[in-house]
């Protein structure tokens, strides 16, 4: 018995033993077998639908979120813009009280400038009739021995008086 040519009868018998092993596998085996493939072929065929729509959300969310994106940069551009605008109105605002309160402080100035000269003046003028009295009560008290003298002195004070009134 040769390997390489084998004999009638063990042909035979391995013909039969392979119908068997081949009927009980065809009976039992491939039902299971066909079964658990069908099996993992749907598992597989609901996961690539599954990663398909999965794939399709996250498309669908990066676009949400470019457009959430966009419209942030804007609002962000609309917010800076508003500032800028404030800022710069805030500023003119500060500047122009500024510009006011400065014209107030040098008109209140000017006007105490004003009031003090006055009185600067009314008291040179007070001292400098004080002193003109004093001088004309000396030059009287001088003047009082003579009675032509003392009568033009008079006269001539009560006009100079008359016109220091109506300056």
């Amino acid at each position: 018995m040769s390997l390489i040519t084998p004999e009638f009868g063990l042909i035979f018998w391995m013909v039969i033993i392979f119908g068997a092993v081949f009927f009980v596998l065809a009976k039992f085996g491939f039902p299971i077998i066909t079964k658990m493939v069908d099996e993992r072929n749907e598992h597989i065929s609901s996961s690539l639908r599954a990663a398909d729509e999965a794939q399709k959300k996250l498309d669908a969310m990066a676009q949400e979120q470019a457009r959430m994106v966009e419209e942030t940069r804007l609002e962000q551009s609309r917010i800076l813009k508003e500032a800028s605008e404030a800022r710069e109105q805030i500023i003119s605002q500060a500047k122009e009280d500024a510009s006011a309160e400065a014209a107030k402080i040098l008109e209140h100035a000017k006007a105490e400038i004003a009031v003090e000269r006055e009185s600067a003046i009314r008291d040179i003028r007070k001292q400098v009739a004080l002193i003109s009295v004093e001088v004309a009560e000396k030059i009287v008290r001088k003047d009082l021995d003579k009675s032509d003298g003392q009568i033009s002195m008079i006269d001539r004070m009560v006009d100079e008086a008359s016109k220091a009134q109506l300056n």
